[in-house]
């Protein structure tokens, strides 16, 4: 199993389109017990919060988030951790709105202390 995401800081590698994370986006991770949760801001994204579980390397969560336009929405994701080469977590998630339509898939890495 990959390391803890407990303290971590994750940043989406792509924009997605608009109204959705990008890569101005931060989340910051937390891990206790078989449960995750971040909150997460940026990019087109006032304030955001996701919970949910995690089984190895498969986290399993519901999101939701206030938009700059002042919108709510809200979705679930499922994500694979994954330990790059040089040490650091990704996360290959795959998401779908469940307060409007889409699904698609994304990648967030941690970033280090200088890209935060």
């Amino acid at each position: 199993m990959a390391r803890s995401l407990d303290g971590l800081v994750l940043a989406p590698v792509a924009d997605q389109a608009p109204g959705q994370v990008g890569t101005g986006t931060r989340f910051a991770y937390h891990e206790r017990d078989g449960g995750i949760w971040a909150e997460y801001a940026g990019g087109d994204v006032v304030r955001g919060f996701l919970v949910g579980t995690r089984e190895g390397d498969r986290l399993d969560f519901r999101y939701v988030q206030l938009g700059r336009d002042g919108t709510t929405s809200s979705g679930h994701c499922v994500s694979t951790v994954v330990e790059l080469p040089d040490g650091r977590v990704r996360l290959e998630e795959s998401w779908r709105w469940e307060s409007r339509r889409g699904h698609g898939t994304s990648v967030v890495e941690q970033v280090t202390a200088h890209e935060r």
